[in-house]
């Protein structure tokens, strides 16, 4: 999903404290319309949320399990119910994957190679599965599994929007969000597997060392970082 030659650099922000959802929304609607329109250059926003969860179009109702614990907001990404809150690293992404090849499926691996790479950074191998959304890490620090197996948690999440070719959502890394919040849903519809982050594999890793590794790893999937 390289950008042709001709296309200006990517735009990074970082936001400084929490933005809530609904204001992170109104921002990426109103950034990607003008991207149709001509009149805005690709963006990546860095930011994190307050506790919160999100219903994707295909959230299933039972899958929240707590409603009252934390604000729901519906979401027009792809996917099911997902957690957002501090410590947690969202990177929303604004890029004209109609200028990149115009091919949705290329575009999603795209972003699950950026944030397998970007776990590499911090020797995690963060890896797909068939009919799970997001980026998975094998926990052989665990006790096997019933299948005999060594238990699997999914450490980053997934979920974007096209329209007119102009993306928007994109990926949440768990760098040290508190994990007991995920117990109110049932991440992305998946009751037999857990959810991990950096932090939590035993990795000293904050936001910013987060922020640095994905800048360095933009490249090899998008092309040239771009400015700040």
């Amino acid at each position: 999903m390289k950008a042709p030659p001709d296309m200006p650099p990517v735009i990074w922000e970082t936001a400084d404290s929490p933005v809530e959802y609904e204001t992170a929304v109104a921002r990426m609607e109103a950034h990607a319309d003008a991207m149709a329109r001509g009149e805005a250059g690709e963006l990546i926003w860095l930011l994190e949320h307050p506790p919160l969860y999100t219903a994707g179009t295909s959230a299933d109702p039972k899958d929240l399990v707590a409603p009252d614990r934390f604000p729901v907001y519906p979401s027009k990404r792809g996917g099911q119910y997902t957690y957002h809150g501090p410590g947690q690293r969202v990177a929303y992404v604004m890029l004209d994957v109609g200028r990149r090849g115009r091919d949705v499926r290329a575009f999603v691996n795209a972003l699950e190679e950026w944030v397998i790479d970007t776990l590499a950074e911090f020797n995690v191998t963060g890896e797909r599965r068939e009919g799970r959304v997001g980026v998975w890490v094998v926990r052989t620090d665990k006790p096997l599994t019933a299948t005999g197996r060594p238990p699997e948690d999914k450490i980053a999440a997934i979920g974007v929007r096209l329209r007119k070719w102009i993306s928007f959502h994109g990926i949440s890394i768990n760098v040290e969000p508190d994990l007991e919040h995920f117990s109110g849903i049932v991440p992305c519809g998946i009751s037999e597997h857990g959810v991990t982050s950096l932090v939590d594999l035993g990795l000293p890793v904050t936001l910013e060392d987060v922020d640095i590794a994905l800048r360095r790893c933009f490249d090899r999937n998008f092309g040239p970082a771009g400015e700040k």
